[in-house]
């Protein structure tokens, strides 16, 4: 296995690449920002590539940008992120990055793994491993922050059962009259609940009878 490290402290970075070499891992190149790593990467194809979050020049998320042109541009390569942070907004769309390239050799799996976590050195060694044959290995904390993200990221979690059942008529589309009669409540309460669906879904006033097409979207799960 031959593996390219993306770590901006120096310490850390050489850290790593001593405990590789003594395990029999050939270390073919060692960088300290994003764009280093893909001009090495351009030259000379790893096997898999560990990779910071938080690199030069800005320090906030250069390493899974970088992660993300790697998935692209090298699908066979493996991704190990190595970081102290659950970055939502990008680990997401790595995730679910297509490989769009066959590799006969196993490679291009994907790791998100917290440093503060790895405790064992052979456990750092098995997932570089399982990543280097096309598995996916990702920290618990990784996929417990996920899962909470997904959950705040769906507006149709906030609504109440009954509300759901609203929305649930509307989208047979039936009227106001019609959704009353259907649940058996009177007509104030059928438009409280249609505010509110609105309001939860943050559907303004000024999209006017739209708000009941694209609410109904939104419960599909046809909307952007």
């Amino acid at each position: 296995m031959r593996v390219m490290i993306a770590e901006d402290s120096a310490l850390l970075r050489e850290g790593i690449a001593a405990l590789l070499r003594e395990q029999g891992i050939e270390v073919c190149a060692t960088v300290g920002d994003a764009d280093a790593l893909l001009s090495a990467l351009s030259d000379d194809e790893p096997d898999v590539c560990v990779i910071d979050v938080r690199m030069p020049p800005t320090f906030v998320d250069e390493g899974l940008r970088a992660a993300l042109t790697i998935r692209s541009s090298w699908p066979g390569v493996g991704v190990l992120v190595l970081s102290q942070y659950v970055e939502e907004r990008y680990a997401l769309d790595l995730i679910g990055a297509d490989k769009s390239r066959d590799d006969p050799d196993g490679g291009g799996g994907l790791g998100y793994l917290l440093k503060d976590r790895v405790s064992e050195v052979e456990d750092f060694v098995d997932a570089l491993a399982r990543v280097h044959r096309g598995e996916t290995v990702l920290d618990p904390e990784v996929v417990k922050q996920l899962l909470a993200r997904s959950r705040r990221q769906d507006p149709l979690a906030t609504l109440s059962a009954r509300e759901r059942q609203v929305l649930a008529t509307m989208a047979e589309g039936r009227s106001n009259a019609g959704i009353g009669a259907e649940l058996f409540i009177g007509a104030a309460a059928v438009e409280k609940h249609i505010r509110n669906i609105f309001t939860k879904l943050s559907l303004p006033a000024e999209d006017g009878d739209n708000r009941r097409v694209l609410a109904v979207l939104q419960y599909l799960g046809v909307s952007e």
